[in-house]
């Protein structure tokens, strides 16, 4: 039997609805509430054949595990997507674009980079066992849809991850505040994977010494670091403009 999750928020449960509604098992919603919103996904839900309940709120409590659920939790099956580098690689369908999270511990701040993911067409995001956060329902609502999208492969060993990248041809490029270069410095045409530091500690000692190449994000004003979720929006976007040009 496949694994059970929990999406709660409008935007997960819509999400899933959009992209694997057969996998949605139930959904319950504030009895009360029956404003333009709950009824749209009502609406949703109804054309997808799900099935709904209308429950009170301390059942919607209770079903969320303390995730601010906006009156709507479903119960679906976890989506199965690329399980492995390997297949992330075969199946990209051109330069491999691929985000490495390298302490990211903070369910807001992974929420934020899937969704920034998505937009930026990221094959995968990467992460280690060991200092990262799964992917719990906090990350699902705050990624409103993205972590049904976009692959998050949590590896055992990073470092080795990252050589095997290498060997597969993929350019790693570290962020860091000292580093000399600067993302416009890079040619984001070849399969790339940007590798990205939590905020304040940055990328281990043996991650940082993994990449092929470090830089840094520009900064003009008083601010000395963005946010790991901003940091990763501005390289991957850097990305596309390069890949459009």
């Amino acid at each position: 039997m496949s694994a059970s999750q929990v999406l709660a928020g409008f935007h997960a449960v819509l999400a899933r609805l959009r992209h694997a509604p057969d996998s949605v098992k139930d959904i319950y919603y504030d009895g009360q509430r029956r404003d333009k919103r709950m009824l749209a996904l009502l609406e949703q839900a109804q054309r997808a054949g799900r099935p709904v309940h209308a429950v009170d709120a301390q059942r919607l409590d209770g079903l969320a595990r303390g995730t601010r659920h906006q009156g709507v939790v479903a119960l679906a099956q976890a989506r199965s997507l690329a399980v492995d580098i390997d297949e992330v690689l075969e199946t990209a369908g051109g330069p491999a674009l691929l985000l490495v999270l390298d302490g990211v511990t903070d369910p807001h701040n992974l929420g934020a980079c899937l969704r920034t993911a998505d937009a930026a067409g990221v094959h995968a995001v990467i992460a280690p066992r060991d200092r990262a956060v799964g992917l719990n329902s906090t990350v699902a609502r705050v990624a409103c849809g993205a972590a049904d999208t976009v692959p998050y492969l949590m590896v055992t060993n990073l470092a080795r991850t990252l050589r095997a990248l290498k060997e597969r041809g993929v350019w790693l490029v570290g962020t860091d505040d000292q580093a000399e270069r600067t993302i416009h410095d890079v040619d984001a045409t070849v399969p790339t994977a940007w590798v990205m530091g939590a905020e304040g500690e940055g990328m281990r000692r043996l991650t940082r010494e993994t990449c092929d190449t470090l830089v840094q994000i520009p900064m003009l004003g008083a601010v000395e670091s963005l946010n790991v979720s901003v940091a990763s929006a501005v390289c991957l976007y850097e990305t596309v403009r390069q890949r459009r040009a």
